[in-house]
């Protein structure tokens, strides 16, 4: 090969480099995912599309440090099509799947654990 004799040091440099790049690769993929977990564990309503958008705005860094602004931004937005416990109630089903546990099951607790909403209509 090119007059060259590889012996054990150039094998242990490759595997080297190989260890190196698979690190690398496994870092940059934790960190893409991170907006996306973030916003799975606050139960953001946009979980979603906080995670894909943290996959995909990653090398270009620009979106992925908005979508991990995202997956900070406050939740308490209500979804003026559904009552405040049906929205609930969907996120709670979005996040279990997006968790990959059973979500109606997780979604049943989660309704009856919450408190009812103040409907005190004084003024």
């Amino acid at each position: 090969m090119l007059g060259f004799e590889l012996d054990f040091w150039d094998y242990a440099t490759f595997a080297t480099f190989a260890l190196a790049s698979a690190a690398a690769v496994a870092i940059a993929l934790f960190i893409a995912g991170l907006p996306g977990r973030i916003a799975i564990a606050r139960k953001h309503p946009d979980a979603e599309a906080v995670k894909i958008m943290g996959y995909a705005g990653f090398l270009p860094l620009v979106p992925w440090i908005q979508a991990f602004i995202w997956a900070f931004k406050p939740t308490d937005i209500v979804d003026i099509r559904r009552f405040p416990p049906q929205e609930a109630k969907a996120v709670d089903e979005d996040i279990a799947r997006l968790k990959g546990d059973d979500g109606k099951q997780n979604a049943a607790l989660a309704a009856t654990s919450r408190p009812a909403p103040d409907r005190n209509t004084t003024g």
